[in-house]
């Protein structure tokens, strides 16, 4: 086991210690349950494996319980070899019908640059500071992040003045399929800053990387209603509901949420302009905050699924979606109907 993953492994068995331990005093806002189904069929003729992100246990605001399984194939919970991501590995030898069922219960509570964070080792800030293939902190994205921190010498003030700058020139693009790729250096290239979740918010996890922050994405899905914006919950089926945030390491506040993509949403989505009162309430919130009608999979950018053979490539470099590949034939992640899946979310009480 590497060094990155036994401390990021670590870094997760604290955050579910500190869940557990007898009177930790937390933030008061009450927690919610869930119950997440994601039921799959995969067609087609020879040997399948299938590939799920699995809910997290992180911090003082999310602890999933361990997945349970039904259905035909051999299911492994297992981990990618970088950042520790648990994943599960489902692998099916022939051609009859395969299919599963997976159950999670995860229960969250909103989060806030408040809450109690745990303690984050030099090893691991340079780790998420580090760039990789989809994240570059050099060329025009290191350039663009100098500009926008110019004369600012406080973190927090530095990782405001990134937040806004995402804000103030993003859009979001209906059109964009499923999340986004998150190219951030051909969207600075080309300057036409538009995509949805993965894209706006990759750029900011970039450019505050660039500017030398530890950063990164969180790729999840939502899982329930929002008490604020409607087009910010989902429920029932939420097979169409992933979305991505981020978050940023500040010395003083530990991991600190944003979620700048959201923003461009309700703009889009409200028909409403950066300036409205909703909004500018919105964008403050969203600087520190998440409401947790969310659950969060991983971080893990340019992910090496595990038991991959080495010449399949994923459809994507990050893992919210299904991944599967039946023989040589990769299902496509984004067409549910056709990839034959299907993921289902019902609020405990």
């Amino acid at each position: 086991m590497s060094m990155k993953r036994r401390q990021l492994f670590a870094s997760a068995a604290a955050g579910a210690a500190i869940l557990s331990r007898p009177g930790w005093a937390g933030p008061a806002e009450p927690w919610r349950r869930f119950e997440i189904t994601t039921r799959v069929t995969l067609m087609g003729d020879g040997p399948a494996q299938l590939w799920l992100p699995l809910a997290q246990t992180v911090g003082g605001y999310q602890s999933a319980s361990d997945p349970t399984t039904t259905g035909s194939g051999h299911a492994v919970v297992t981990h990618d070899a970088t950042y520790g991501a648990d994943v599960l590995r489902v692998d099916w030898t022939g051609s009859a019908e395969r299919t599963i069922d997976v159950v999670q219960v995860v229960a969250t509570r909103d989060r806030s640059s408040s809450d109690p964070t745990l303690p984050v080792t030099e090893a691991e800030r340079r780790f998420w500071r580090s760039p990789t293939g989809s994240l570059p902190t050099d060329g025009i994205v290191k350039t663009t992040a100098e500009k926008i921190v110019a004369g600012q010498s406080e973190p927090r003030a530095k990782l405001r003045a990134i937040y806004d700058w995402v804000v103030d020139h993003t859009t979001r693009n209906p059109d964009t399929p499923g999340c986004g790729v998150g190219d951030i250096t051909a969207m600075l290239e080309s300057g036409h800053l538009t995509g949805k979740c993965v894209d706006i918010n990759s750029l900011m996890t970039g450019l505050s990387r660039a500017a030398g922050f530890p950063a990164r994405d969180v790729y999840g899905i939502r899982v329930g209603p929002s008490h604020r914006f409607p087009f910010l919950g989902a429920g029932g089926t939420i097979t169409k509901a992933q979305h991505c945030r981020s978050e940023v390491y500040l010395p003083d506040r530990g991991w600190f949420p944003v979620d700048p993509a959201d923003v461009a949403k309700v703009v889009l989505e409200q028909k409403l302009t950066l300036q409205d009162p909703q909004v500018r309430a919105l964008r403050e919130y969203l600087f520190g905050s998440w409401e947790m009608n969310w659950v969060g999979f991983n971080s893990a950018t340019d992910i090496d699924l595990p038991g991959l053979g080495s010449d399949q490539k994923p459809n994507f470099a990050f893992l919210m979606y299904p991944c599967a590949f039946v023989g040589a034939q990769q299902p496509d992640t984004l067409e549910p109907a056709s990839f034959r899946y299907e993921i289902m979310s019902r609020e405990l009480t």
